[in-house]
């Protein structure tokens, strides 16, 4: 099956003629018609409804019009992606980053990213800690860009491995505003839902060893929902599900908004650093302009500017 044949399926469900369709696809009328028969002379079935004005799909072929649709975008795109070549390959960088991450800084990164003559092609790879480390180590990714807490010292770096920070950021805690007192006072025992996250994640081993240990013991906590997202979190905080700790650059949105509340006054907090790593070694030309961008360009303290990014 051809990529041609598929758009010429395709424009004539747009343009419910065959004339149409042949001008669509600038042919004659002729040339366009003898091109269908060969169509279904390849399949061996009957894909349109001649008997119907306007012309139409047959019920069976409407039925994968999905797929063809599909199958034509894919086999677009990889014509472009071959006759790019060798040039896309050492114009592109492929950077693993935290989930996060790649929702409130990457975007902000990538902004002030100097422009090279060719454009550098970037693909983002949105994981969690452990697979953007794997992904690195497996030269799946060109740079890693992930979350360290402070207490985490040299020794946990490889000799292999170059390692910069290029922000800072907090896990705090927020919780919808409309709730008049999130963290109660008074006599009586107290339970507070919160949001909590696996134990076999980042932020999961941030909960246990940098939060949890420093709630007041006067007040009961009761997880409440279980995610690895900290999107999810801070949306089912903003419903009122729980109290969640997330990281400020996400939180900062909805705070400004007047959806959520800070309350890193009355519960603990963590500091976070942000920590762009590669692999020694030799760099094509994007891997090397986009390292030395995080070098001149230090990200600040929770953005304001905050995007969704597909992996």
């Amino acid at each position: 099956m051809r990529l041609e044949w598929l758009e010429d399926i395709l424009a004539i469900e747009d343009t419910g003629s065959f004339s149409g369709a042949a001008e669509r696809r600038m042919l004659t009328q002729s040339a366009f018609s003898r091109r269908i028969k060969q169509i279904e002379d390849f399949v061996g079935v009957e894909l349109f409804d001649r008997s119907h004005k306007p012309i139409r799909l047959k019920p069976t072929t409407k039925a994968q019009r999905d797929q063809i649709m599909q199958l034509s975008n894919g086999l677009r795109q990889l014509v472009v992606d071959l006759r790019r070549g060798e040039s896309m390959a050492s114009n592109r960088v492929v950077i693993a980053c935290q989930h996060s991450l790649t929702t409130g800084y990457i975007p902000s990164i990538l902004r002030k990213m100097p422009t090279e003559r060719d454009g550098i092609y970037v693909r983002l790879r949105s994981a969690n800690l452990d697979a953007c480390t794997g992904l690195l180590l497996a030269r799946q990714a060109n740079v890693a860009i992930v979350y360290r807490t402070r207490d985490e010292g040299d020794d946990a770096r490889a000799d292999f491995l170059e390692e910069i920070t290029i922000g800072t950021d907090r896990l705090i805690p927020v919780f919808n505003s409309t709730v008049p007192k999130a963290v109660p006072e008074g006599a009586g025992p107290v339970e507070i839902p919160y949001i909590t996250y696996p134990s076999d994640v980042f932020f999961g081993h941030v909960m246990e060893r940098s939060i949890l240990p420093y709630l007041s013991p006067a007040i009961r906590y009761v997880p409440k929902v279980e995610t690895a997202l900290t999107l999810a979190a801070v949306e089912m905080a903003v419903i009122g599900m729980g109290v969640a700790w997330v990281p400020e650059s996400l939180a900062l949105e909805p705070i400004t908004a007047g959806h959520l509340v800070d309350l890193s006054a009355e519960l603990p907090v963590c500091e976070l650093q942000i920590k762009a790593m590669r692999l020694q070694g030799n760099y094509n030309l994007a891997e090397e302009t986009f390292w030395s961008s995080l070098r001149s360009h230090r990200v600040p303290r929770a953005p304001l500017f905050t995007a969704k990014v597909l992996d």
